[in-house]
Parts: C-alpha cells; sequence; structure tokens
C-alpha cells in the first residue's frame, strides 16, 4: 500500500533498519507491539515527540510511555529498585509499563513526560518491536498509532486508514496478537495502579508482597495534567501579553521583543516541543512570567491548555 510521504516497510532487517535510521532523522514510524500498533519517535526529541500529537489530530499532551529493548537500557533513564527490578524479572518483556524517577542527565523530552520528574517506561515482547528499539538504541515514544478518539489499530491496514500520508513510515509485521493495553505500576512513591491492563493486579500484589494504591480521580500522580492548577511555575502567569508588565519576563511567540522565544519563526510544533523546558528556564529566575498570545489551533490547542492550567489560580 502506498500513500504519499508514508514509506511501506516490511519486518526484515532492511525494513528495521530503514524504520530506525528514520527515528533517528526525527522522523514518525509505525509499528507492532504485542497489544496495538504504536506511533513511534525519538523519545529524545522534543519536535519528533510534538510531532506524534500533531499527526494524532487532537492534541494533548499527557505523559506517553517510552519504549526500549531491554531492563539495562530502562535504567539509562531512570533510578532503578529493588521493586522494579521484581516487577522486571518477572513481567518483561510484556504488557507491564513502570513509572520511575528520572535519572539525572536522562535526555528526554519534557513532552514525553509532561513537564513530571518521572517516566513511564516498557519493554515491549513483539520480536520486532524488539528488533527494532535494539537497531534504533534509544527510547521510542509511542501511544497508539490512530487518529485520537478512533479505534487502536491491531493491522497495518489500520494505521494506513488512519495516518498514511502524515508519517514517514509504516512497519509492516501482520496483525498484534490482540488484547489488553499494558498495566501501568507507579513505583516514585508507594507503589501505585496506575491504569490496569495486560498483567492482573493479583500477579503484582503477590510478587511484591504487598498491597498496591488504587487510582483515584483528581490524584496527582495517578491522573497528571488533570488538575485546573498544574504545569504551574512558582511566580505567576500572566498570558495574551503583548509586552512586559513590571519586573515580568516575556515568553514569547513568533516575531516579538522577548526574554526567551517558543518559536522566533511561529512555529507551533516547535513551540510545543519548547513549552516545558521553557517555564522551567523561566521559573528559575524568580520573576512573574508573561506569556505572548499562541494561535488556538492545531497544536496551539494543546499549548493553551497547558498554559491555562500553569496560570490557574492556586489552591491555597
Amino acid at each position: 500500500m502506498i500513500s504519499s510521504g508514508t514509506q511501506e516497510l516490511t519486518a526484515d532487517p532492511g525494513g528495521i533498519a530503514r524504520a530506525a535510521d528514520m527515528l533517528r532523522q526525527g522522523l514518525l514510524v509505525a509499528f507492532p507491539t504485542e497489544t496495538v500498533y504504536g506511533l513511534g519517535g525519538d523519545a529524545r526529541n522534543g519536535q519528533a515527540v510534538a510531532s506524534i500529537y500533531e499527526a494524532k489530530g487532537r492534541p494533548s499532551f499527557n505523559p506517553l510511555i517510552a519504549h526500549v529493548p531491554s531492563v539495562s537500557a530502562a535504567q539509562r533513564f531512570v533510578q532503578w529498585s529493588d521493586q522494579a527490578e521484581q516487577l522486571a524479572r518477572a513481567f518483561w518483556a510484556g504488557p507491564l509499563t513502570l513509572v520511575l524517577p528520572l535519572r539525572e542527565g536522562h535526555g528526554i523530552s519534557s513532552l514525553v513526560t509532561a513537564g513530571l520528574d518521572t517516566l513511564a517506561v516498557r519493554v515491549p515482547a513483539h520480536p520486532t518491536a524488539r528488533a527494532l528499539l535494539t537497531e534504533f538504541d534509544g527510547p521510542v515514544a509511542a501511544p497508539s498509532a490512530n487518529p485520537s478518539g478512533q479505534i487502536s489499530p491491531t493491522t497495518a491496514a489500520h494505521v494506513w486508514s488512519g495516518l498514511g500520508g502524515k508519517i514517514a513510515g509504516v512497519l509492516d509485521d501482520g496483525p498484534c496478537g490482540v488484547g489488553l493495553e499494558s498495566t501501568i505500576v507507579g513505583l516514585a512513591g508507594d507503589p501505585t495502579l496506575l491504569r490496569p491492563g495486560g498483567i492482573a493486579l493479583e500477579q503484582i500484589e503477590k510478587l511484591l508482597n504487598l498491597r498496591l494504591h488504587l487510582h483515584q480521580s483528581g490524584d496527582l500522580l495517578t491522573a497528571p495534567g488533570q488538575l485546573q492548577s498544574h504545569y504551574a511555575p512558582d511566580a505567576p502567569v500572566r498570558l495574551n501579553a503583548m509586552a512586559r508588565r513590571g519586573d515580568e519576563v516575556l515568553l514569547g511567540f513568533g516575531s516579538i521583543e522577548c526574554d526567551l522565544n517558543l518559536s522566533s519563526e511561529g512555529n507551533l510544533t516547535e513551540a510545543a516541543a519548547n513549552l516545558f523546558a521553557s517555564l522551567h528556564q523561566l521559573n528559575k529566575t524568580g520573576r512573574p512570567i508573561a506569556v505572548s498570545a499562541i494561535p488556538d489551533t492545531g497544536l496551539g490547542v494543546a499549548i493553551n491548555d497547558r498554559l491555562r492550567r500553569a496560570a490557574a489560580p492556586r489552591d491555597s
């Protein structure tokens, strides 16, 4: 199947090498896992990750899962623990995702973590996914390879139907073994079931010999980005600013005099990639932050959502 701008890649050494090269170039490649086809981009490349949201069509900067080929690869990016070791030995490779504190110098784009200090990571069991991750030798952020709101894809044909012409390649290895999404367990604090999935809660609790905390709606750990005030710097944030007021620092967009610019060329993909890192950088100044107006279209919808949360009244 051919679609303008998208290459059909076969699950052989040549196709896998070509897919890995696309990822190195910051391009997007759909690939099979044991559950569904994922839409992969280099998790260290902010613009590649922003392109994932853009391709899916309804941007929402929630944390993404970084896929890696092995435990040792995961340990490059997160702080490992005895509980992580127990779970990985028992259930990796497979449909289990672990959320762990980021390691210093991790290099992961803040769009993958939604600006948090934790990373969701897993080792998929599908042999083609493992081969691609090994060839690429880096973390791949990969939500399901479908337009937002549509049915998750379990064949390459499903991916072509939804994303043909919007991504660089589709690595076709036939239908996935259709199953549940991965179970997500948070290990940054008390072990917590963040999402049920392919590994049963009872199996995890038996292995760890403890009861997991369960998902509670509104809990910051289990539902990042869903609180009204979130992504919030220490100082006040003022939106739709034309210029600085008083002691403010100005986060700009487009052609504007400012202290830091999300994208001087007015590119929303670049702005999305720079958003969280820019807020962190300006927060270090200790001064109020003013933000230029961002177009409320495409990726601008998600950027403005995060900025409104950053500017929302704080809970006392």
